[in-house]
């Protein structure tokens, strides 16, 4: 049954263009934002990140959900490009659709993924995005290793023929949550990936706060962060962390279950936060949040709590 007059007034309400009124609160001194809505055309998440106080963002450049990709037209990628150069929004970030699954077992389903992918490539370098944002996929029916494998084979398919150099797009592998067929569960497994990756396109990491807790990392208490941090350079290397996606999490650590929570008010804590966004490890990164919007200003509630952790 579709939401009655009521419900979809107040589901529209949830979106900054209608309720934003003079002046956005101004960015802070690191690159925080939350992902964005699309809807109204792409480049308008540029002008909702901008109303938020972000400066910087991430968008689906087509549905998460559906194969059928966005058409992009070209005054849709020059107003976002116009945009991001006028707000000061950098970087950009592009979340993979959520059905493609590099690793599959099922032939057509795998020739699907590689195609929705370069697809995501292609869009990404139409709208000028920095980063494309990918979760590894499932290796059900397979070996990890010959899931990793797979993965990395089918990004060099997808990628054929795309400068990806010279534009400044670089594919980032998110860690998961740790399910028992999903690749990128551990730091070790992105890792592994992205040393595959060394020769066929720009690379790095994207680093989940919520799937970093739930799959079993201490990232609450002080000593356990430190010794997180340490794998994660070891595993990784720091400088090779692009982006943070900060979510607090509803469920405890080790669940391996993916449920994001606003910021501070999860199992993981500001004071997490508070050490991830000054530690100068993590100064050259992005920080974006994926939380929820359950209520008008939830997204510019949880930008600005993330800003007010940053000593400046």
């Amino acid at each position: 049954m579709p939401p009655q007059k009521s419900e979809r007034k107040k589901l529209s309400m949830k979106d900054v263009l209608l309720w934003a009124e003079g002046e956005p609160p101004k960015p802070g001194p690191r690159r925080i934002g939350i992902h964005t809505s699309t809807f109204g055309g792409v480049q308008s998440a540029a002008e909702r990140a901008y109303r938020l106080g972000a400066n910087t963002f991430q968008i689906f450049s087509s549905s998460p959900r559906q194969w059928q990709p966005y058409s992009l037209t070209e005054a849709q990628c020059s107003d976002m490009r116009r945009l991001r150069e006028k707000y000061d929004l950098a970087p950009m970030a592009i979340h993979t659709s959520y059905l493609v699954n590099l690793a599959s077992v099922t032939p057509q389903f795998h020739r699907k993924s590689v195609e929705a992918f370069r697809g995501e490539l292609q869009r990404g370098l139409a709208l000028g995005a920095e980063f494309l944002v990918l979760h590894p996929g499932s290796f059900r029916g397979r070996s990890r290793e010959e899931g990793l494998e797979l993965v990395a084979v089918s990004i060099a398919e997808a990628a054929q023929g795309l400068d990806l150099e010279t534009s400044g797009l670089r594919v980032l592998i998110e860690n998961t949550a740790g399910a028992e067929f999903s690749l990128g569960g551990s730091f070790e497994q992105v890792g592994q990936l992205l040393q595959r990756l060394k020769t066929v396109c720009p690379a790095g990491a994207c680093i989940d706060t919520c799937h970093t807790h739930v799959s079993g990392c201490d990232i609450v208490s002080e000593a356990g962060y430190e010794e997180t941090m340490q794998r994660l350079d070891e595993a990784i290397g720091l400088n090779s962390v692009f982006v943070w996606h900060c979510n607090d999490a509803k469920d405890p650590r080790g669940s391996k279950r993916d449920r994001h929570e606003h910021i501070g008010k999860g199992t993981i804590g500001l004071e997490t936060f508070r050490r991830l966004l000054n530690d100068p490890r993590t100064k050259h990164a992005a920080f974006i949040a994926e939380t929820p919007i359950d209520e008008a200003k939830d997204d510019l509630r949880n930008i600005e709590a993330l800003k007010s952790l940053v000593v400046s």
